[in-house]
């Protein structure tokens, strides 16, 4: 190594934010193991490194004695005077051991470890850079497909798209440009990896933060969000301020925001709905766009039985059973839907069975 080496690292240093002491430890440490590899002798040895010219020597530390045994470990009061008088038995001498061919090995572990570091010092930059974008929006461009999954460029850094967080049926041409939720941001020994997602209920919720002002400046809340994704959501707003109509701002003017976010998603249908704080009257928007007459909870089992008029039960549960599950999912409550006539059916029934149970009691009465 030489002055120019030293140069190179100081560049490192002010482009990549690689201290150069750090680097020189490393070449340090990475040279006393290649002394050991190649040279059989490491427990004493010491790697010097100057930091101007590059110069580089290695020192083993030997014990001074009157007769010398192993040359490895050990030196002659007579040869550690001949460096220095002061010597005396039992001191401990470093005496400068550097090969003729450590130059050529010293130059290659030296590259490696600048490389790796580099490398490392990159993978940091970029887990730094994005973890600080899990759960947020971000618009990548797709770079190609890979066994169901897609690998998009997300500016100096390379997102993943797993097959699982597909929306079902999309399918994305090279270069296309797509927003993505920011799902997952890992470091690992192979680098960060920067897991997105397009069908994760969290892209429904940047989505809107983005097309509605209302949102972002938290005057509207959304609540809770249930997605089946590439199908249908249902998404629960909500505002304090009573003047304040949450689900228009989320639709917009004959429904420009809420369409701009059906674009994204192309196509998937959205239904929003207003949030309360009674969990009736939140089960009963929830099966929205049915007409729930009345609806029965138990808060303690966080479960419910809806009532709906005989020609919105089918409304109400939805092609096998979609609305009635999102309602479910939305609310976090189980929902039994059940039409007019099946309850008036379930009460007479009721009724029946009790003036039987009370026929049956009368005749035990009597026969006693």
């Amino acid at each position: 190594m030489n002055a120019e080496f030293i140069n190179a690292l100081n560049e490192l240093e002010q482009e990549k934010g690689i201290e150069k002491d750090v680097l020189l430890d490393a070449i340090r440490t990475a040279l006393v193991s290649a002394y050991k590899r190649d040279f059989g002798m490491s427990q004493n040895a010491r790697v010097d490194i100057d930091d101007t010219t590059g110069v580089i020597k290695v020192f083993a530390e030997k014990t001074v004695v009157d007769d010398v045994f192993d040359e490895t470990f050990e030196i002659s009061l007579e040869d550690a005077r001949k460096i220095n008088m002061a010597y005396e038995l039992g001191d401990i001498v470093e005496e400068e051991v550097t090969p003729r061919s450590f130059g050529r090995i010293a130059a290659q572990m030296a590259k490696q470890v600048v490389v790796q570091r580099i490398r490392e010092a990159e993978r940091g930059v970029i887990y730094d850079r994005f973890i600080e974008k899990e759960n947020e929006l971000m618009t990548g461009i797709v770079l190609r497909q890979e066994r169901g999954s897609y690998y998009l460029d997300l500016g100096n850094a390379e997102g993943i798209l797993p097959a699982k967080e597909v929306i079902p049926g999309e399918q994305y041409e090279t270069n296309m440009r797509i927003k993505v939720y920011v799902l997952e941001v890992k470091n690992s020994s192979k680098g960060s990896q920067i897991i997105v997602s397009r069908s994760h209920p969290g892209l429904i919720k940047r989505l809107f933060e983005l097309e509605v002002p209302e949102i972002s400046q938290n005057v509207v809340t959304i609540k809770s969000i249930a997605r089946e994704a590439g199908k249908r959501s249902k998404i629960a707003v909500y505002a304090e301020e009573k003047n304040i109509d949450a689900v228009g701002a989320c639709v917009g003017a004959r429904g420009n925001r809420i369409n701009r976010v059906v674009e994204e998603l192309n196509g998937e249908r959205i239904d929003v709905i207003p949030w309360s704080a009674e969990p009736a009257e939140f089960i009963a928007n929830a099966l929205r766009p049915a007409q729930v007459l009345m609806t029965r909870v138990n808060e303690e089992q966080k479960s419910a039985e809806a009532i709906v008029a005989d020609n919105q039960l089918s409304l109400a549960i939805g092609r096998e059973g979609q609305n009635a599950r999102l309602a479910a999912k939305l609310t976090g409550f189980k929902i039994d839907i059940k039409c007019r006539s099946q309850v008036v059916d379930d009460v007479f029934e009721s009724y029946a069975a009790q003036e039987e149970e009370a026929a049956k009691h009368k005749e035990q009465v009597e026969q006693q």
